[in-house]
């Protein structure tokens, strides 16, 4: 195609840059409150974590390198939720430096977990070795079946 054909002020042109531009204005007109609510929408997506079942217990794994236990809670919600949540900060370095690559997440972070029925809210522990952190949720025990005595009438 000749580049000479091509019309740069006419309406396709124009059509596409709005189309190209048009993330920008959304932002802007979203405001600062819903950049941060996706910001943290997107902390929560990027933490990983494991969650496994043992006979007695569920067991939920969460990678925080370089986190220390005080950074971070643990807690459970009235509606039977497991939160992890906390705040990576960067350290602090020396005043000249300037960094070439930045690829560690820092900022909030968050994870929730629902806990089934049969979890012991009361009987959760958590555990951070080697920037692992690991909870654990006891299970309530079955019920043993009650024998109901039959009287003659």
């Amino acid at each position: 195609m000749d580049v000479r054909m091509v019309n740069l002020d006419g309406p396709l042109f124009s059509s596409l840059q709005h189309l190209i531009d048009a993330p920008d204005e959304m932002e802007k007109a979203m405001g600062a409150s819903s950049r941060s609510y996706v910001r943290d929408a997107k902390a929560m997506a990027s933490t990983p974590a494991d969650v496994k079942e043992l006979p007695d217990a569920y067991v939920c794994v969460v990678d925080m390198p370089g986190l220390k236990p005080a950074d971070v809670k643990v807690l459970v919600e009235d509606d039977r939720v497991l939160v992890v949540s906390g705040e990576r900060k960067r350290q602090d370095e020396e005043g000249n430096a300037r960094y070439l690559r930045m690829e560690r997440r820092v900022g909030k972070f968050m994870r929730k977990f629902a806990l089934p029925d049969n979890a012991d809210v009361d009987a959760v522990s958590a555990v951070c070795l080697d920037g692992v952190l690991t909870v654990t949720v006891k299970k309530v025990p079955p019920r043993e079946p009650k024998t109901v005595d039959i009287k003659v009438a």
